[in-house]
C-alpha cells in the first residue's frame, strides 16, 4: 500500500495538480483583487452608488440598517444582494478566464506552427525535361 501511495505521488499527474492548484490560489487573489477593487467600485458608479451586497429582506422581527447588523442579531434573513454580487463576481471571473485560457491557447498555437518551412511553389519543367523536349524536337 505503501509503495502504491509513494507510485501515485511520483507519477507527474499529481505533480502538475499541485502547480494548478498552488497558481489557482495566487490567481484567485489576482482577480479577487480586480473585482473588488477595480470592477465593482466602476458598476457602483454606473448603478448610482448602489452596494448590492447590503441589499436583503428581514424575515423576522426587528429593523435592521445594514446586513451586518442583521446577521449579528441572528435575524433570518433573505440576503438576494450577496447573491447578485457573487454572480457578478463570477461573471467577472468566468470572463477573465475565458479570456487567459484563449490567450494561452492563441500562444500554443503560434508555436506549434513551423516557422521555418517554406510553402510549396508550384514550378514549371525541369531543366532536364525542357532540354529532352528541345532533343525530341531536333529530331523531328
Amino acid at each position: 500500500m505503501i509503495q502504491e501511495f509513494k507510485d501515485f505521488i511520483a507519477k507527474g499527474n499529481v505533480m502538475d495538480m499541485a502547480v494548478g492548484i498552488i497558481i489557482g490560489a495566487a490567481f484567485t487573489a489576482i482577480v479577487t483583487s480586480l473585482v473588488s477593487d477595480l470592477i465593482n467600485p466602476i458598476i457602483g458608479v454606473v448603478t448610482g452608488g448602489i452596494d448590492f451586497s447590503n441589499l436583503f429582506v428581514n424575515l423576522g422581527e426587528g429593523q435592521f440598517d445594514s446586513l451586518a447588523a442583521a446577521r449579528e442579531a441572528g435575524a433570518p434573513i433573505f440576503a438576494y444582494g450577496a447573491f447578485i454580487t457573487a454572480v457578478i463576481n463570477f461573471l467577472i471571473i468566468a470572463f477573465v478566464v475565458f479570456m487567459l485560457v484563449k490567450m494561452v491557447n492563441r500562444v500554443k498555437a503560434a508555436a506549434e506552427r513551423p516557422d521555418d518551412v517554406a510553402p510549396e511553389v508550384p514550378t514549371g519543367p525541369s531543366e532536364l525535361d525542357v532540354l529532352l523536349e528541345i532533343r525530341d524536337a531536333l529530331k523531328k
